[in-house]
């Protein structure tokens, strides 16, 4: 089986969009701001799918477009004044960032509670605690589209290769939340596919196109591919979907899998943000 990303995320949408509306009808429609540094083609492209998605389920959204040269300070006064904005819910620094610029130190600044993406300290201290609040969008997805397909991930082994801040760190504080077995592998591991072919579920952040073969996956696994690479042309996975298809129990393509739900998570937690800030100012 294929897993439709593009339907998952519909799906999402559609939850969020009702959610978005009875915000909107309390006088507390979200609203979502982007920060771009530079003139990144593909910062600009991710950015433009990111607001096509917030006009699809209602939230407003802005973008600020910093020049090349911005250094720090401007940057960090940029997300105080964002901070300090009630019609903004969410804050999104797109990355990656130009030059020498640090990224964290800029993560860090935004206020958590608007930290839509999950990557502020006090968010990834919270899931790694089991309290899960604001969490990076595309483990999100994936728990999210691992729970609509009806796997439920306690007592399953589970197999992360890519152990980044992004994906594979915070996924697998996910999976253990949810009392799974998970294995987290990665450049330095040996023998990779002895790890793979134990995976109920498997997901894939390498960034190495067409690294997991079939003979790589255990028959009947759910299969998560997150790589995005150019190849030839034509943008391809970490995995090598025609031979991976007729092994695994469902798989998702390249594009068109997770990238899509990644995208529909944000507008959820878009939407989460100011949920949240409106329950606090009642309670």
């Amino acid at each position: 089986m294929i897993i439709d990303g593009k339907a998952l995320a519909s799906e999402v949408e559609a939850e969020t969009k009702v959610r978005v509306d009875e915000l909107a009808a309390l006088g507390g429609r979200p609203g979502l701001a982007t920060i771009i540094v530079g003139d990144n083609p593909a910062s600009a492209m991710y950015v433009r799918i990111k607001h096509s998605a917030c006009d699809r389920v209602g939230i407003r959204s802005e973008n600020v477009n910093l020049p090349e040269g911005a250094g720090i300070d401007e940057i960090l006064e940029t997300i105080r004044g964002l901070n300090e904005r009630e019609d903004v819910s969410g804050i999104l620094l797109q990355l990656p960032l130009p030059r020498e610029l640090d990224p964290a130190r800029a993560m860090a600044a935004i206020d958590p509670a608007k930290d839509v993406d999950g990557f502020h300290p006090m968010n990834m201290g919270s899931l790694l605690a089991g309290a899960e609040g604001l969490v990076p969008c595309t483990p999100k997805g994936i728990i999210w589209a691992l729970e609509r397909l009806g796997v439920d991930l306690e007592g399953k082994e589970a197999v992360i290769v890519g152990h980044s801040n992004v994906v594979g760190k915070p996924l697998a504080a996910m999976m253990l939340n949810r009392n799974a077995t998970v294995s987290v592998c990665h450049v330095f591991t040996k023998d990779l596919a002895s790890h793979t072919r134990k995976a109920e579920v498997l997901v894939v952040a390498a960034g190495v196109p067409g690294l997991i073969r079939g003979d790589m996956v255990r028959p009947g696994a759910y299969v998560f591919d997150v790589g995005i690479n150019r190849v030839g042309g034509r943008t391809v996975g970490d995995v090598q979907f025609d031979e991976v298809i007729g092994v695994a129990a469902a798989v998702t393509p390249v594009p068109g899998g997770v990238g899509p739900l990644t995208v529909s998570i944000l507008m959820s937690q878009t939407a989460k943000a100011a949920e949240m800030k409106m329950k606090m100012k009642e309670g």
